[in-house]
């Protein structure tokens, strides 16, 4: 497990991750994953700022990651178990105790790499968002241009409407997934408005097929916080209402 051995200011939540999971298993408590426990932090500390930061994981995949304070930290341990939560703060605060001493020049050191990495991954994180973009908008610069709706495809209001039906999302969360979330469905085409002559724009259209597979699968990603409320790690405003889930 590597947590910070010199001054604690801030921890990303992979290493307070640690330390929770660490104190679960010593009180005979399953593990909580990486994506679950980010939600919890943001449901936690809503409202509040904090740093976010895209993780590199060892399967290929990417997910989101949190740079919080130490009195953040101390909030998020408070949802823990009266025993958890007694270990964690005190790990928290014996870090929290290490500024008190000057750092040796071994920890200045390591201090200096940690810094260095941590910078290289934020890089990192926002190359690759970058090409993302870049990508986006190559594909989008080849979209074509049609008269009218054709049969199986959808535009934006129809897909809120048929998606809060499906799943019970909020029309702001069907325009998140269809724009922001990793995996967003680009525009087959788009359509050509009939009042073009008064200004009217065209407007996107999606296949009706894509966006039932996309929703699907988003709905799996969820956290059920509620029967009712679900978290998403790409979703930062927090709780929205789902469809409550089916039990076989």
């Amino acid at each position: 497990m590597s947590l910070p051995s010199t001054a604690f200011t801030t921890m990303d939540t992979t290493e307070l991750l640690a330390l929770v999971n660490e104190a679960r298993a010593g009180f005979g408590e399953g593990s909580v994953r990486h994506n679950d426990f980010v939600a919890r932090c943001k449901d936690e500390l809503d409202g509040e700022h904090y740093e976010t930061f895209v993780v590199q994981n060892l399967n290929n995949t990417q997910s989101e990651g949190l740079r919080l304070t130490a009195d953040q930290c101390k909030l998020v341990a408070m949802r823990e178990s009266k025993g958890v939560r007694r270990r964690v703060l005190a790990r928290l605060n014996e870090l929290e105790g290490q500024q008190a001493r000057p750092m040796t020049q071994a920890e200045l050191i390591a201090a200096s790499a940690n810094q260095l990495v941590a910078i290289e991954r934020r890089q990192a994180a926002h190359q690759v968002a970058l090409e993302r973009v870049e990508d986006r908008t190559t594909k989008l610069e080849q979209v074509r241009y049609l008269d009218s709706v054709p049969s199986g495809f959808e535009t934006i209001t129809t897909i809120r409407d048929r998606i809060n039906r499906r799943h019970g999302l909020p029309a702001w969360v069907v325009n998140a997934v269809m724009r922001e979330v990793t995996g967003a469905p680009l525009p087959y085409a788009f359509v050509r408005s009939r009042h073009a002559d008064e200004g009217g724009q065209p407007f996107a259209i999606w296949p009706k097929p894509a966006v039932t597979q996309r929703f699907d699968r988003f709905v799996t990603e969820c956290t059920y916080e509620t029967a009712e409320r679900a978290t998403h790690p790409e979703i930062p405003q927090g709780r929205f209402k789902i469809r409550a889930r089916q039990t076989p």
